[in-house]
């Protein structure tokens, strides 16, 4: 049974209760810029126990993690959430030379990261979405000693096909408005 009280304003309460929510689960996310593969990686981390590394999507930031950062750290794991290569508090955004921005450089970096914060775990959960999906198959590709399990959201396997580009094979589905082939440069 509900009770109504016409003197509250129940939007507000409603909107002011859900960020009081948000902000307990922002608690004790801790956050830390590590020197790794040349570069200062921001890092939001909670828990203890095995790593679990979140890989985020494009044009986002760890914060994408904000609720699976604290419910996978009540559940015995170790989340960990980086800033990917030049998003955020992290260096290395490829300004005028994208030679520096290469999956290996990515998944250098992922390595980098897990030698500094796990050097006692040689495998760890991997969840990536979007990009960070992507990053994700390339290091069980590159580096299956070093993932445990992987789950991916929202972007499947797609093994590179060395007769066609990438953003030519969106570009014929989508058009030029997708956001990937909005981005190239000529």
């Amino acid at each position: 049974m509900t009770i109504i009280f016409p003197h509250i304003n129940h939007k507000h309460h409603t909107h002011t209760a859900i960020a009081r929510e948000r902000e307990r689960d922002m608690e004790g996310i801790e956050h830390k810029t590590i020197s790794v593969n040349g570069i200062n990686m921001h890092i939001a981390e909670k828990g203890k126990g095995p790593v679990v590394l979140f890989l985020h999507g494009f044009p986002e930031l760890w914060y994408s993690w904000r609720h699976q950062i604290p419910y996978t750290a009540a559940h015995g794991y170790r989340a960990v959430a980086p800033g990917l290569r030049g998003y955020g508090g992290t260096t290395g955004a490829p300004l005028n030379d994208s030679s520096k921005f290469t999956a290996l450089h990515l998944i250098g970096d992922i390595v980098a990261l897990l030698d500094k914060i796990a050097p006692d775990e040689n495998k760890v959960f991997v969840v990536g979405h979007d990009w960070g999906a992507v990053l994700a198959w390339y290091l069980c590709l590159f580096r299956p000693d070093r993932v445990k399990a992987l789950v991916n959201l929202s972007v499947h396997y797609s093994p590179r096909n060395p007769t066609t580009s990438f953003v030519d094979v969106l570009r014929g589905f989508y058009g030029d408005d997708h956001y990937i082939c909005r981005f190239q440069v000529l």
